[in-house]
């Protein structure tokens, strides 16, 4: 209906200041959109093409987030045509109560820019009301003495439509007495007035009843009834006469109650009781009689409530004065209520955007707001401020509406939330003024990436820790809201083998905890560094790192491991010997020992814990060398053995042992016959022991001696003499032809024989080393220790048998401590190593020739 004001703006170009106000207070100067509908519209009725009429396409009803603000919203915008549709019931009369033009102000309001348009729609009457009387039921007392022609007026119905829909006529039920005659009013109403056509005779007739109607003009017409009840009475035939027909008065709102108004006079020619006159409201609002009360007596019209110009500004009442003879007169009294400064100004907010981006730059919109003052005059007008030391500022837009924008920086972290109050106070006398207040939530952006709490880190980690334990963790901060201040960690870089640095540390995304994959093994990995990250969650996310230095720190978990002397298969120490000229402080041999631990764990010490001649070597407590404290002497034992303990410096400290023989000795020859003796006493209490022991075992042999010595002589006479060559000279150190005899000074062959020879009566040990000797021939390229032999001789008399000459060997595994020993001394040091691989076998070889039968048993070692 109206035409649009975007449309009459054009799109002229933006180069001066001037144009760009101008566009600004452009909905003042343009005239609103106008639209005319009936009321009581059903809801969802198109009221218009607002969006058509503002020039807006219908992408832009959504882009720009087209919509409708009033006091009370009647109307709204369909998001997808831009149609002003009916949201809620219309109700003309209850909108617009008494005003004959009814309009409802509107404000359209478009985003991206923000604008306002001004809508008047224009609510047309439609006739749903019927005219209704204030009683149901009117009763007159009308004197039988009135002549025809005398007029009774009735009491008017009221209707709130307008126009043709207002109360139109009235009907009275048909009579042959009365007439009804309708008269306006000087305000343009109308009211009835009963006529009498025909005298009436109370004696015939004392009461009438009749039916009075009053119709309205609409299509089809609406009617409301009444029951006219007339009780016939004697004689009174004037009326009350007013002394005006119109009051007119004006009244200030903030009369108090109680304050005369104005007094209505009305005169009766009539004397006596008929001329006594009542006053009483005709046709008057209930809400009007709260107001202002009438004395029946005086007609005087005082005020009963406090009166308010803002809810309404002028009454207008009927007063009828009434004889005792029921004739009556009525009068018009119009009260107009002057203003007061007595309303503060309203602020209603329109619009609001309390959620702000904390980048948003200067001069964005926040909220669009208006003002509203019941009074009028300059006691509504209003101004606004704000208060201090707030990024914000107020632009005075049109018909008392205001912008609120930004005007500096946002900055969350600092102020998450402003509580923005604006004042408007008006220019009455004195001022009147309100606050608003509005809470402005600065909503978080991503600005700000983590922050650890320190700038690297720095842990120490004890070796054998449980697998899963917390070893350190990380924090940081980040003071953004939401996923952009959520915070996770992650490992990013580490100096320890990509593929296996999961499988040592891990680290908890949500807490930072960084735990031990593993137990982690000092001797192994003894420091590393990992680089974490700390990341948010916002788009982009920000991120910082840090670096995470692990020490691992050492417990005393290893013992000392002892690497020379070299321990053999049962963990015993190999021989060293010692020249018996040696003088004190000769270096004997050195333990070496190390410790896999460090620092303290691996502080090595050396302890003496067991000597089988106390005091006759020193062992250094640092060094681990063995020297000799002291020159032999002619009662020490060529053999001794020292037991030494490798300490560590742990809490508490773990230990080895190394058994060290030592033998003194000018060359390894000299002592090997000892090597099959027990044990060299650890004491002198043993020592002495062992001479008591070998004082007894000669005496035992020299009987032993002479008991073989009287059999072998008794056999000698008896037996052959072959059984004796081993006796002979040169016997027992005869060998086989083609072995070479080749070793240095100093050193032993590889290959060696031991012979211990026997008989069934006398038995003899010798100890011979003869390098010339050849193993078993199934025993070639083995180590081979011939250890006896026996010969026998057959019972039965040689000559009666006929020689013979046979051999057979057995040979199977055994394992000897002793032989072992005697192969290890003879075979050179680096040759020695090697035995451990060996397996030591038992060979036995039986020949026999003629009579006699001789038993050879070999032990050797055989891969």
């Amino acid at each position: 209906m109206g035409g649009s004001c975007a449309q009459r703006r054009g799109a002229g170009p933006r180069q001066v200041p001037f144009p760009l106000l101008l566009l600004l207070f452009c909905p003042a100067l343009c005239e609103p959109i106008r639209y005319s509908i009936p009321e009581e519209l059903a809801k969802g009725s198109v009221v218009g093409k607002l969006a058509r009429d503002l020039g807006l396409s219908v992408l832009d009803v959504s882009a720009r987030k087209l919509r409708v603000s009033a006091e009370k919203l009647h109307f709204s915008v369909d998001a997808e045509s831009g149609d002003l549709l009916v949201k809620d019931r219309i109700d003309r009369e209850q909108i617009c109560k008494e005003r004959r033009s009814c309009e409802l102000q509107l404000e359209a309001v478009v985003e991206n820019p923000l604008n306002i348009f001004h809508v008047v729609v224009v609510i047309e009457d439609v006739n749903d009301h019927a005219p209704q009387f204030r009683r149901d039921e009117i009763n007159l007392e009308i004197s039988e003495s009135i002549s025809p022609g005398m007029g009774t007026i009735l009491e008017s119905a009221e209707d709130p439509d307008i126009g043709m829909n207002s109360l139109s006529k009235y009907q009275l039920s048909p009579n042959e007495y009365f007439s009804l005659v309708v008269k306006d009013n000087p305000d343009g109403g109308k009211y009835p007035e009963l006529g009498l056509q025909k005298a009436l005779d109370r004696e015939t007739q004392s009461a009438h009843h009749l039916v009075l109607t009053a119709l309205d003009g609409g299509d089809p017409p609406r009617s409301g009834t009444a029951q006219i009840r007339i009780l016939v009475v004697d004689a009174n035939d004037n009326a009350p006469v007013f002394g005006q027909d119109v009051y007119r008065v004006s009244l200030r709102e903030d009369a108090p109650p109680g304050t005369s108004v104005l007094r209505v006079k009305a005169t009766d020619r009539d004397e006596g009781v008929n001329s006594e006159v009542t006053y009483s409201f005709l046709g008057v609002p209930d809400k009007t009689q709260h107001v202002f009360s009438l004395d029946s007596t005086t007609g005087n019209i005082v005020t009963r409530e406090s009166l308010d110009f803002e809810e309404i500004e002028r009454y207008a009442m009927n007063v009828e004065a009434k004889d005792r003879g029921s004739l009556s007169a009525q009068c018009k009294v119009i009260i107009e209520i002057l203003d007061e400064n007595d309303n503060s100004p309203e602020i209603i907010i329109t619009s609001l955007s309390d959620q702000i981006m904390e980048d948003s730059s200067p001069g964005m919109v926040v909220a669009l707001f208006k003002t509203r003052d019941r009074d009028s005059g300059e006691n509504g007008d209003v101004r606004c401020s704000l208060s201090r030391d707030v990024p914000f500022k107020i632009y005075s837009s049109s018909n008392n509406y205001y912008k609120l924008v930004t005007d500096g920086v946002l900055d969350r972290e600092q102020t998450p939330e402003y509580n923005v109050t604006i004042t408007a106070t008006d220019r009455g006398k004195p001022p009147l003024s309100s606050s608003k207040t509005i809470t402005l939530h600065i909503t978080d952006v991503n600005d700000n990436a983590p922050v650890f709490g320190q700038s690297a880190y720095l842990v120490h980690v004890p070796e054998n820790n449980p697998p899963g334990a917390s070893i350190a963790q990380v924090s940081a901060s980040d003071p953004d809201l939401g996923p952009n201040g959520l915070v996770s960690y992650s490992i990013v870089a580490s100096d320890l083998e990509p593929g296996s640095l999961s499988s040592y540390v891990s680290v908890s995304a949500q807490s930072g905890v960084v735990f031990a994959q593993r137990a982690f093994d000092h001797e192994q990995l003894r420091a590393f560094e990992l680089t974490l990250q700390a990341r948010d969650q916002g788009s982009p996310a920000l991120g910082a790192h840090v670096s995470l230095r692990v020490l691992v720190g050492d417990r005393n978990d290893n013992a000392p491991r002892v690497l020379y002397p070299a321990l053999g298969p049962d963990g015993s120490a190999l021989f060293d010997t010692v020249p018996r000229a040696a003088e004190p402080g000769y270096l004997v041999t050195k333990v070496v020992a190390v410790d896999a631990d460090s620092g303290h764990n691996a502080w090595l010490s050396y302890h003496v814990l067991q000597a089988s001649e106390p005091g006759l070597f020193s062992l250094g407590l640092r060094t681990g060398e063995v020297r000799t404290a002291r020159a032999l002497g002619d009662r020490d034992a060529a053999r001794q053995r020292l037991l030494v303990a490798v300490r560590d410096g742990g809490q508490p400290p773990l230990s080895a042992t190394a058994t060290l023989h030592l033998v003194f000795a000018d060359s390894l020859q000299e002592v090997l016959p000892d090597l099959g003796d027990g044990p060299v006493p650890s004491d002198s209490q043993a020592e002495l022991q062992f001479y008591l022991v070998v004082a007894l075992a000669l005496v035992s042999v020299l009987f032993l001696l002479a008991v073989i010595l009287a059999i072998a002589l008794r056999l000698r006479r008896s037996s052959s003499p072959s059984a004796w060559d081993c006796f002979q000279p040169g016997l027992c150190s005869k060998t086989r032809p083609g072995v070479s005899l080749n070793y240095s000074e100093g050193t032993l062959p590889y290959s060696y024989n031991l012979y211990v020879a026997n008989s069934q009566k006398t038995k003899f040990n010798f100890l011979t080393m003869t390098p010339e000797m050849v193993p078993p021939q199934d025993l070639s390229n083995e180590a081979s220790l011939v250890v006896s032999f026996t010969e026998e001789k057959n019972k039965t008399s040689s000559d009666s048998v006929a020689p013979t000459h046979d051999s057979e060997r057995r040979c199977s595994p055994i394992r000897e401590r002793r032989a072992e020993i005697l192969l290890a001394l003879q075979a050179p040091r680096a040759q020695s190593r090697q035995l451990e691989t060996h397996h030591l076998w038992d060979c036995e070889e039986t020949e026999r020739r003629g009579s006699g039968s001789r038993t050879v048993r070999a032990w050797g070692l055989k891969n």
